[in-house]
This record gives structure tokens, C-alpha cells and sequence, in this order.
């Protein structure tokens, strides 16, 4: 058994050297035919270092909702008489929205009217019984100090008076009751006639919804119409951790939307959520857009552009020539005297789609190579182009923006 264990032991041991001896084989051979590959020529395609600007900016996608939404609702139950708009008119402020039945709130108001007339008549008659009792005692208590009457009399005299005296306050209270009953009759016949109303300014607001039609019958706080402000508009965006704190209210920001092609509309960043949530890791963002034409709807999807950070008259190359070298960062500028290829290890700056800004070297130029690049090492031969590319203006213009679009809103560049 123990000599079955040893020669396992031996045999594990002698595999293990061999497998070392062939990684080791592997290694030299591939090194050798790297060695060899980037002693080949390689062909390439060179592009120019040009200066030009770059922006950074970040791509978002949001919908749009309207600035301010509530619902029209009758106060009071009935039946819907007339409804005076429709869906996409105009709403002014006050303005005559719809009209219930109102036959049984007018006898409402004729019934509280009647009652009043009863309550000051009452009124009327029991003053006209004080100023009589009142004279009264006024009598009993002169002939009492005369000792003409008795203290039996005085003392039914100012009973009485103060008898009358409370049915006087009595029919009082009764007639600002009816009053009140009256006002209130009157509020419920204005609630038969629906108005548009709100707070904030005068301007134009529209229909955006119907939810009833004529003849219906209305309960209390049911919805008829829903009315929008849709000028400006607001456009929801979600931004991650990422891009959260390169964005603050009143920074501009550009809203187009595919619906509608080649349409831009400016607008700023109003309100930022304080928090991000923890399921999406995403915190909402409101931007206020002006739509003076009403071309946009709410519920449109819009894609929103934010600047970050612009650079002018800056060292700029395609992005693609950037590559890693020994952990170093750089690309490959052709020497096309000699036919060789330079790795310069370079800072990047703004980096986008296309290009990528060059903050150092900070005095760089000639050719850099775009095409070919994984194939090189420092000093390479290079098969150059036939034609050799001209001035950046001339033969190979360069975008001067390009962003970091967000179709899945997380805001990362291209």
C-alpha cells in the first residue's frame, strides 16, 4: 500500500516537470513569433494630429409630462347638461367648463329665500312686541317710584320685558340662519356651472383628457375633464451614480425627440432628486423645456443632450489610435522618413465616440497611425500608404463634438 502511495507521489511529480518543460517551450516560441511579427512590416493607415474642440456630453433618454395636470369634478352631484369643450381646445383662466342641471338647486335657493322672509317677518313682529313691553316697564317702574304700583307689578312687568327681550335675540339668530341657508343654496347653484380654475398665472392651459359625455350623471368629485399646461413642458430623465454629481440646476441642456426630426428645443435642468433609488440606482431629473409651438406632447419619448465640459484649440486624435503598451497608455506616430513606428506614451482628456483629447505630450504632431496599431511594438516597420494623408481642413475633417449616449440611461460614453 505504501509503496503504491510513493509511486503515485513519483508519478504526480514527474507529470508536473513535464508539464513546466512545455509551458516553457510555449512561452519561448511565442514570444519568438511575436518577435518575429513585429520585426514583419506591417501595413497601416495614418491619419493626422489635428487641434481642433471637443465637447464632453452626456446623452440621456427621458419622456415628456406637462408642467401641471388636474382634473375637472363637479362639487355637487346632477346631471351633466353641457360640456363646452372638447379634447386639444384652449382653457383660460375662469373660463366656463361645463354646465349640470340645476332645477333642484334654483327651489333650493326660491325655498331659502322664502324662509328668510318668514324669519324677518318674525323678526319684525317680536321687535314690535319689545318696543311695546318695553314701554311697559318703563311705566311700571316710574309709577313704582311714584308708589303708585306694587312690587308684584314691577316684577311681572321686567319678567315679561325680559321675555320678549330674548324671543327678540331668538328670531335674530333666526334670520342670519336663514341668511346662511340662503348663501349656501346659492354656492350650491354656482356649483352647477363648472369653471377652470388655478393658482399659478393666467396663461392658456388644454384639454388633455374626456372622461364623461352629455347627460351623464355626475357624483361628487367625479372626473370630467383633465387639463394641462403643455408650455413649457417637463422632460423626466434618470441619471446614475455616475454622471449625478456632474449635473446642478440651471445647467442647460438640449431636448430633441426622433418623433419629430431635426427638432431641438433648449431647456435647463430644474430639480435633481435628492436620493438615488436603491433597486436602479438612479435618481430623477426634471428638465424645463419652452414649447412655445406646442410641438411637443406629453408622453414623448426625448432624447436630451448636456454638456459636461467643452475644450477649444486642443490636441486631438481618433480615439481608436489609443492603445496599451507594458501597461502604459500611448499611440503610434509613423516615422515616414524611416518607415517606423513611435509609441508615445500620452494623458487623455475628453474622450468620445470618435476622438480623444491629448493633454500630454502637449506639443504633438505628425501621423498617427489608426489602422494596424495591434500589430505594433516601439520601432516597427510600417508599409505606409500609397497617398499620404493631407491636412485635417483639406482631406480628413474632424468632427467637433461627439457625446456619450445613454440609451439605457446610465449616461456611460461611447
Amino acid at each position: 500500500m505504501k509503496k503504491k502511495t510513493i509511486l503515485i507521489i513519483v508519478g504526480g511529480i514527474f507529470a508536473a516537470l513535464v508539464a513546466w518543460q512545455v509551458y516553457q517551450r510555449t512561452i519561448k516560441s511565442n514570444s519568438g513569433a511575436a518577435f518575429q511579427q513585429a520585426a514583419m512590416p506591417v501595413a497601416v493607415e495614418l491619419m493626422p494630429v489635428n487641434k481642433g474642440s471637443i465637447r464632453d456630453v452626456g446623452r440621456f433618454t427621458g419622456s415628456l409630462i406637462p408642467k401641471s395636470q388636474f382634473i375637472i369634478a363637479p362639487k355637487i352631484s346632477g346631471r351633466l347638461e353641457k360640456l363646452l369643450v372638447n379634447i386639444g381646445d384652449d382653457v383660460r383662466q375662469g373660463q366656463l367648463i361645463a354646465v349640470l342641471d340645476d332645477d333642484e338647486y334654483r327651489q333650493q335657493v326660491i325655498q331659502a329665500e322664502a324662509n328668510l322672509l318668514v324669519a324677518r317677518a318674525n323678526l319684525e313682529e317680536t321687535k314690535s312686541s319689545l318696543d311695546t313691553v318695553r314701554r311697559e316697564y318703563e311705566r311700571m317702574h316710574e309709577l313704582h317710584t311714584r308708589g303708585i304700583s306694587s312690587d308684584s307689578e314691577l316684577d311681572a312687568a321686567r319678567s315679561l320685558f325680559v321675555s320678549q327681550e330674548s324671543k327678540y335675540k331668538v328670531a335674530q339668530a333666526q334670520v342670519a340662519n336663514r341668511k346662511a341657508a340662503l348663501e349656501a343654496a346659492n354656492v350650491r347653484l354656482s356649483y352647477t356651472k363648472i369653471r377652470a380654475t388655478w393658482e399659478d398665472g393666467d396663461g392658456i392651459r388644454v384639454v388633455g383628457e374626456r372622461f364623461v359625455d352629455e347627460g351623464a350623471m355626475l357624483t361628487p368629485n367625479a372626473p370630467i375633464l383633465s387639463i394641462l399646461e403643455i408650455d413649457p413642458l417637463i422632460a423626466v430623465v434618470y441619471i446614475t451614480d455616475k454622471d449625478y454629481f456632474r449635473v446642478s440646476t440651471g445647467q442647460a441642456a438640449e431636448v430633441g425627440t426622433d418623433a419629430v426630426s431635426g427638432l431641438k428645443v433648449s431647456g435647463e435642468i430644474a430639480r435633481i432628486a435628492p436620493m438615488l433609488k436603491e433597486t436602479s440606482r438612479e435618481a430623477r431629473m426634471e428638465i424645463e423645456i419652452h414649447n412655445p409651438e406646442e410641438l411637443l406632447k406629453p408622453g414623448m419619448f426625448v432624447n436630451v443632450e448636456i454638456e459636461f465640459e467643452a475644450h477649444a484649440d486642443v490636441t486631438i486624435v481618433p480615439v481608436g489610435s489609443v492603445v496599451k503598451r507594458d501597461g502604459r497608455q500611448g499611440i503610434f506616430l509613423a516615422d515616414t522618413e524611416r518607415e517606423k513606428a513611435l509609441f508615445i506614451p500620452v494623458r487623455i482628456g475628453i474622450s468620445t465616440r470618435d476622438l480623444a483629447e491629448i493633454l500630454e505630450p502637449e506639443s504633438l504632431s505628425g501621423y498617427v497611425v489608426t489602422l494596424g496599431q495591434h500589430l505594433l511594438v516601439d520601432g516597427s516597420p510600417l508599409i505606409l500608404p500609397e497617398k499620404i494623408p493631407g491636412a485635417p481642413h483639406e482631406n480628413f475633417p474632424i468632427p467637433v463634438e461627439a457625446g456619450t449616449p445613454n440609451a439605457a440611461k446610465t449616461g456611460e460614453k461611447e
